[in-house]
C-alpha cells in the first residue's frame, strides 16, 4: 500500500503562483511514476504532469511552460510548481502514484481556485 498526502492548494489571483506538495509513505519502493491530475466541476479528471523514477517528465499541453513537476527523493515528495495561473486551472488537484504492477494510488485532493 502507498499513502499520498497533498498540501499547498488555495485561492490565488490570475497570473499568480502556487506550489503543491505530495508526500508518499508506505511501499514507496514499488512506485515507478508519480503524477498530478486535476478535475474541474462537471469535467473528467485529466492528467496535468507526471515524472518517472528516471526523471522523465510529461505535461498536458495546457500547462506546458507554466507548470513544473519535480521531486525530492530523500523526502519521498513530489511538487507541482504552478506559475501564471489562469481561471481555467481552477480544479481539485490529485496526487497519483503508479507502482510496478500498474496499480494506481490517489491522494485526497487539494482545491486550487484562480479568481480575482
Amino acid at each position: 500500500q502507498v499513502q499520498l498526502v497533498e498540501s499547498g492548494g488555495g485561492l490565488v489571483q490570475p497570473g499568480g503562483s502556487l506550489r503543491l506538495s505530495c508526500a508518499a509513505s508506505g511501499n514507496i519502493f514499488s512506485i515507478v511514476e508519480r503524477g498530478w491530475y486535476r478535475q474541474a466541476p462537471g469535467k473528467q479528471r485529466e492528467l496535468v504532469a507526471t515524472i518517472t523514477t528516471g526523471g522523465s517528465t510529461n505535461y498536458a499541453d495546457s500547462v506546458k511552460g507554466r507548470f513544473t513537476i519535480s521531486r525530492d527523493n530523500a523526502k519521498n515528495t513530489v511538487f507541482l510548481q504552478m506559475n501564471n495561473l489562469k481561471a481555467e486551472d481552477t480544479a481539485v488537484y490529485y496526487c497519483n502514484a503508479l507502482n510496478m504492477g500498474r496499480r494506481e494510488y490517489w491522494g485526497q485532493g487539494t482545491q486550487v481556485t484562480v479568481s480575482s
